[in-house]
């Protein structure tokens, strides 16, 4: 077993070596994060400067979850197999460069291709990330308050998100919304090369041809909506019989895997699919909304880019603020009532952004439905993570956080296909969509049989 040795810190005491290490880790993580919100108020800008259509602004998007959504479902298994902090840091390093590479994309076509790379090392990191905090941190309270560092981090990179594309996108375009990831990048890099989180490759196998099939599945799923919601039908024929095609393979590859990407006692948990149609509409709703709203917001109410960011701090304040009080929450009465309690916020602000939209009322009734979505959002996605490990079989939380990830950004992608594709016939329609899958997700959970307690 060969384990990776990187340069002591010499002079560190190990609790400041600690701390340093964590602050990467968590830097990881809110620069993945920072890239699904970042780019929405430059939407309109990018389109100017690239001459592109929604079609070819929902795959700048969608570019980037299909593959970190698909490659999430694996990247369990290679941290383990080639060791985290080695996975985590090349994560890192292909993420600062594929970004510092899409700031200078000459046209769609290399965006597109670098949105994906990026995606790709998203998935690297983030599984890695979790690996690292239960090494650095083995005694489970003090990991507890390393993941609780670690989970407000990504809610401050929500609520960065928007405000700082805003800003840069004002100041000098959207091509500066991806130069930002490079200086974090080298920060992480830094802080992230130390002994304490050496960790040693395993044998655990990865089967790429079901991995592969995965994301050509999500991929194409993903491109027929888009073309349906262009009208390009002949194009979203073609990529729904390769869909059919996709899927039928990957199911044909897992049944005979002996490495399977979706793990069986996990498809076999009820409560555990419930937590996973929750989590997939949670991030349905906040991913399409994020990307309509803006285009309303700029081109029909004529807002600057900076303005439309300070607008969605009613959605995103609240992923800084209240994770703190959902965990108190969730440790006292469990995850199920504030999971339930979350969709039903995420309806009701849906439902308000839709009628607020659909009746061209001023921004004030658009900020409820905004202050709604983002309490229902920091409310559900910290009890589902409780939710779906609770109900995840014994020796699967790993796998279980890899899945519960991939179908977040899975929501992801499919929000930005689907309500962009029917914003094209009103974004008040579109916004209308979320509250639906929300509500309709709500059910589910609601009817499926609570833990004990």
């Amino acid at each position: 077993m060969t384990v990776v040795n990187s340069p002591p810190s010499a002079g560190v005491s190990p609790s400041r070596r600690r701390t340093g290490a964590l602050t990467g880790i968590s830097l990881g993580y809110f620069m993945v994060l920072l890239d699904t919100t970042v780019l929405s108020v430059a939407e309109p800008d990018l389109a100017s400067s690239l001459g592109t259509s929604t079609a070819g602004l929902q795959w700048a998007v969608t570019g980037y979850t299909v593959v970190f959504a698909a490659l999430l479902l694996s990247a369990g298994a290679a941290a383990d197999r080639f060791g985290a902090q080695r996975l985590f840091r090349c994560g890192a390093a292909v993420f600062a460069l594929a970004s510092l590479l899409s700031a200078m994309a000459p046209g769609l076509g290399a965006l597109l291709l670098l949105r994906a790379v990026s995606g790709a090392a998203a998935a690297a990191c983030v599984p890695a990330s979790m690996a690292l905090i239960a090494l650095l941190y083995p005694v489970p309270a003090a990991r507890a308050r390393a993941v609780a560092v670690w989970a407000a981090v990504s809610g401050a990179a929500v609520a960065a998100g928007p405000i700082a594309g805003g800003a840069l996108v004002e100041a000098a375009g959207w091509r500066a919304v991806f130069l930002v990831n490079v200086p974090i990048g080298a920060v992480v890099l830094a802080l992230t090369r130390t002994r304490s989180l050496a960790s040693a490759r395993g044998d655990r196998r990865i089967d790429w041809p079901a991995q592969l099939a995965a994301a050509a599945a999500l991929a194409l799923l993903t491109d027929a909506l888009i073309a349906a919601g262009a009208g390009a039908w002949t194009h979203a024929a073609w990529s729904a019989a390769g869909l059919l095609a996709a899927a039928l393979g990957f199911a044909a590859l897992e049944r005979r895997s002996r490495a399977p990407v979706l793990h069986r006692g996990l498809r076999r948990s009820g409560r555990v699919r419930a937590g996973l149609v929750a989590a997939a509409a949670a991030n349905f709703a906040l991913a399409g909304t994020l990307f309509v709203l803006p285009l309303l917001l700029q081109q029909q109410r004529h807002l600057s880019p900076l303005q439309t960011g300070l607008a969605f701090l009613p959605l995103t304040v609240p992923f800084a603020a209240n994770p703190p009080l959902t965990g108190r929450i969730v440790a006292r009465v469990g995850p199920r009532r504030p999971v339930l309690a979350g969709l039903a916020l995420l309806a009701l602000g849906g439902g308000a952004l839709a009628g607020a939209v659909l009746a061209a009322a001023a921004y004030p009734w658009i900020a409820l439905g905004l202050l709604l979505s983002g309490f229902g959002i920091s409310c559900v996605l910290p009890a589902l993570v409780a939710a779906v490990m609770d109900a995840a079989p014994e020796g699967t939380a790993g796998a279980a956080g890899g899945l519960l990830n991939a179908v977040r950004q899975v929501g992801a992608t499919l929000g930005v296909a689907l309500m962009g594709a029917v914003a094209g016939h009103g974004t008040g329609w579109s916004l209308l969509l979320s509250a639906a899958a929300c509500a309709l997700a709500g059910t589910v959970f609601a009817l499926t049989r609570p833990a004990p307690r």
